[in-house]
């Protein structure tokens, strides 16, 4: 049996009695002792996630050339010339040549010379390979550097930035105006260089910060003693869920189009640039409906795998719960395409099929509810 990987704060998980679960081979907390508490403190306050089990990795190029943006052109399907200063952050999906999800990951503009990017832990190490891969097949010649001596703390909820700059008063000036997708570095602060970024998977207000992962729990007790507290990986899927935020492996993977998995906005086919999968998405196009549903009756919880009968044909849950904020169960489904905002439909839960309205993503955002 493979003994699972730990990030530089399970000690500390462990220490504050946090149930460990097995997360794509790492062992990762899944709650404090209530699930439901981490999760209104997100929605209400601020609470802190360890995600170190994230795969940084830095793109590096040569001083001078846009070799790193022309590399990242090829492989992102988001078009990375969004960028255009340091400091700014980019979501985007990377697509293998049938157009299917490979990962999706956010970049960050360094420098010129030097652009981050953030994967997820399960598919970290096919990430890499398959970058490599386009590096070498395309003579891009720029560097990947796999940063497993990071740690990565995310920091969220209306409070967040408050009781951040409480903890860490040393990043105050950098992080004033940061907007949306905006991220600092800061040099000298008590845990070593520091980067905060404006970014979340909450539907709240926050930041994620990234330090050496011997600077880690001494920042984490520190947030905690301003009051942020620890949450695990259950809070983090219902506020992700209400958030109307895919999580890959769940909602998209190597099978299907981000245009199928409500993330068009995220692919940028109308600038004249090639990119690994466009080819294949201009030949397919859009071929699903890709939206929530809210239960309209009681005697089940929507769960993923479940089946979706539409006057269209069948659909699929991607991934469901019950909505503390709420109080109701919502999904993710994909269905056909001719399904609408506004249709009901049935959902087989278990030997029953109950009813369920489709609605528009997001569910919640700023701890506020989007749909009635």
């Amino acid at each position: 049996m493979t003994e699972l990987k730990k990030t530089p704060l399970y000690a500390m998980h462990c220490a504050s009695n946090a149930r460990i679960v097995d997360f794509g081979g790492w062992a990762m907390p899944l709650h404090y002792g209530s699930q439901l508490d981490e999760h209104q403190a997100v929605r209400t306050d601020a609470g802190m996630f360890d995600v170190s089990h994230m795969c940084v990795i830095d793109i590096g190029g040569t001083v001078g050339s846009d070799d790193v943006r022309t590399f990242l052109r090829y492989v992102l399907a988001n078009d990375i010339d969004k960028l255009k200063t340091p400091g700014r952050a980019l979501y985007s999906c990377m697509l293998n040549t049938h157009g299917g999800v490979i990962d999706d990951l956010i970049v960050y503009l360094v420098r010129e010379d030097l652009f981050r990017v953030v994967v997820n832990a399960a598919t970290a190490e096919q990430d890499i390979v398959w970058l490599n891969q386009l590096n070498a097949e395309g003579e891009f010649g720029v560097t990947l550097m796999p940063r497993r001596d990071l740690a990565m703390i995310a920091v969220q909820g209306p409070h967040a930035c408050k009781k951040i700059l409480q903890a860490v008063p040393a990043v105050r000036r950098a992080t004033e105006a940061l907007k949306p997708f905006g991220f600092a570095i800061v040099s000298a602060t008590p845990y070593g260089e520091m980067l905060l970024a404006r970014t979340g998977y909450t539907g709240e207000d926050g930041f994620e910060l990234i330090v050496a992962a011997d600077a880690a729990t001494a920042l984490w007790l520190k947030l905690a003693e301003a009051g942020v507290r620890p949450c695990g990986l259950g809070a983090r899927d219902t506020l992700r869920l209400e958030a109307g935020m895919n999580l890959y492996g769940q909602d998209m993977d190597i099978n299907t189009s981000p245009l199928d998995a409500g993330l068009g906005w995220t692919v940028e086919l109308a600038v004249a640039r090639d990119f690994v999968g466009k080819a294949a998405l201009l030949r397919a196009g859009c071929r699903a409906t890709f939206a929530g549903l809210i239960l309209c009756e009681t005697g089940g919880v929507l769960r993923a795998h479940q089946t979706v009968l539409t006057a269209a044909g069948e659909g699929k849950i991607t991934s469901g719960t019950f909505s503390p904020v709420l109080q109701q169960s919502i999904a993710f489904a994909r269905m056909p395409l001719e399904v609408q905002v506004g249709d009901l439909v049935q959902v087989q839960i278990r030997n029953k099929q109950l009813a369920a309205r489709v609605v528009n993503l997001p569910f919640v955002r700023h701890g506020k509810a989007l749909v009635n």
